[in-house]
């Protein structure tokens, strides 16, 4: 059972670490509808998000879960859950199909976040690719 459950989680991708290459560099934002809600960034390999200023004076929104403080920068060398979750398992046929057609390397999380990360089923939020951070 133990050994079923585990292929499980690995097939939907949710026990696989996401780091990026140490040289990565790029930028996304997260958006609500025209609301810049924050900017997530790797750079050198290290994950950074942290939260706009418009965000932080909107008064109807809550913080995202995994970053409660509106003020802290969040650093980190694996991605966060919030946004691994936008990244399909790269055991599913459908998903493979589309990384062998389009050259994307299922070790490269910058990619695969820019193919598959900009929405998800879970959350109404946008994450768009914006360039290589600087």
């Amino acid at each position: 059972m133990k050994s079923m459950m585990k292929r499980a989680t690995e097939w939907l991708g949710m026990k696989r670490e996401l780091k990026a290459a140490p040289d990565a560099q790029a930028e996304f934002s997260l958006v609500l509808g025209t609301l810049l809600v924050g900017v997530l960034k790797v750079i050198d390999g290290r994950w950074r998000f942290e939260y706009s200023d418009e965000f932080k004076h909107e008064t109807d929104l809550r913080p995202l879960v995994e970053f409660p403080d509106l003020e802290k920068i969040y650093e980190n060398e694996e991605l966060w859950q919030f946004f691994t979750s936008r990244i399909p398992s790269t055991l599913q046929p459908d998903v493979v199909s589309v990384l062998k057609t389009e050259k994307i390397d299922d070790d490269d999380v910058v990619a695969l976040l820019k193919r598959f990360g900009t929405r998800t089923i879970t959350n109404p939020f946008e994450l768009k690719y914006q360039k290589a951070a600087a």
